[in-house]
């Protein structure tokens, strides 16, 4: 015979199994899993930003005081010429081939600029007759202006990585190439490698991973502090006033 007054074993089971299901859904639940993923993701983030954040930052601050405390940049300047072959490379392409292969450097030139040939304005002379201020001549005819210097086209090729520069400059008709080469120490790189100067794409594709780190960084830190942080009146007031300070030193410079 059957007992009615005692419950069936599973009822106690399912009456506890809603609570946990609403438990686990609580809104307290998935905020604390998105503060977890957020210091998790952050950390590593900024594990891989201190790496490349070290060389920056050194760099960065000897470049932001060398002029104002005079820091020294260990470097040696070279200056020579180099005669061209017969016939001259006619046009700035074959030059910057001809001088890759000279110089010996494993790269293209980086910059090639041509600077058409124009008048030298310090060299234009007055038409005789122009200017007279004694009143005897000013009825004078004029003779036409001579005509004025020209200064020659010039190129100029930009070779080199982090560690040597060379800038070559060539003067149509001349026989010869001015170069100068720069050799720099350890801190001349360190500020080379920071602005990017002579550096190939892989650098420049490696440095955009850290600038994109610090966009995370800033994002996912804010997003963390207004999760995590009751008292957000004071920190929106210092976010906003240093904001305005930074625009404000921004605009005074332009």
């Amino acid at each position: 015979m059957t007992d009615l007054s005692q419950p069936p074993l599973s009822a106690e089971p399912a009456a506890n199994a809603r609570p946990a299901k609403a438990k686990s859904e609580h809104p307290a639940n998935h905020r604390a899993t998105i503060v977890r993923w957020l210091r998790k993701t952050h950390g590593w983030f900024g594990l891989w930003g201190a790496v490349m954040g070290l060389i920056f930052g050194v760099s960065g601050i000897w470049l932001n005081h060398r002029a104002v405390l005079k820091l020294p940049v260990a470097q040696q300047r070279i200056n020579t010429q180099i005669a061209l072959p017969d016939p001259v490379p006619a046009t700035p392409e074959a030059m910057a081939a001809w001088l890759q292969q000279t110089l010996n450097t494993p790269e293209p030139a980086t910059r090639t600029r041509v600077e058409k040939a124009k008048p030298v304005a310090w060299a234009e002379r007055p038409a005789k007759g122009e200017g007279a201020q004694d009143g005897k001549n000013v009825d004078a005819p004029r003779e036409p202006a001579a005509k004025p210097l020209m200064q020659p086209e010039q190129w100029t090729f930009n070779f080199g990585s982090a560690t040597t520069q060379i800038q070559a400059e060539y003067w149509a008709g001349n026989r010869s190439v001015a170069i100068r080469q720069t050799d720099n120490g350890f801190l001349g790189t360190l500020m080379n490698l920071h602005k990017g100067v002579g550096m190939t794409v892989p650098w420049i594709l490696l440095v955009d991973t850290l600038a994109g780190c610090l966009i995370f960084l800033s994002i996912s830190g804010l997003w963390l502090w207004v999760m995590t942080t009751k008292r957000r009146t004071v920190g929106w007031t210092i976010f906003g006033l240093g904001s305005l300070l930074a625009i404000g030193l921004a605009i005074s410079r332009l």
